[in-house]
């Protein structure tokens, strides 16, 4: 279970004095107990492999977001952090697909769907997302559809 790895990574890093990855493994713990107490179940126990992806995502879509508003404030030095704690939680989470792979699945659905008409992409957006749960970046999917209408 991924829970559990991730709790024998925390000791790792501990002895191998790994300050920043200890410091984002903890957090990630951390975010694992609210969850936990969020879906009123005890502390102690552990989420299953798709609920910790969920909470890592969560992690890694918060430092994305602070990266942009750092840099968008020049603080470079605070983005460079949020950036290297983002490679750190990325390890965590599945590869997710690649442009080309998301325009030939939109491309599918489109015609699967029948949708012809730039008013009906939410609903393009929407199956899509359905589909491919998790395994492509919404911004991406986002994108690519708006290219094809």
């Amino acid at each position: 279970m991924l829970h559990e790895q991730i709790q024998k990574e925390v000791q790792e890093a501990m002895k191998a004095r790994e300050e920043l990855k200890l410091s984002v493994l903890r957090g990630m713990l951390s975010s694992f107990t609210n969850e936990l107490v969020a879906t009123k179940r005890k502390p102690t126990e552990k989420l299953t492999d798709d609920e910790v992806i969920g909470v890592i995502r969560r992690l890694a879509k918060q430092r994305k977001e602070s990266i942009e508003q750092f840099r968008a404030g020049n603080r470079e030095d605070l983005a460079s952090k949020e950036a290297e704690e983002l490679a750190i939680l990325e390890t965590y989470l599945p590869k997710m697909m690649d442009i080309e792979e998301i325009k030939a699945i939109v491309i599918k659905k489109k015609e699967e769907l029948d949708i012809n008409d730039k008013s009906k992409m939410g609903i393009l957006m929407g199956a899509i997302m359905k589909d491919l749960k998790g395994k492509a970046d919404g911004n991406d999917v986002k994108n690519v559809i708006e290219s094809i209408f």
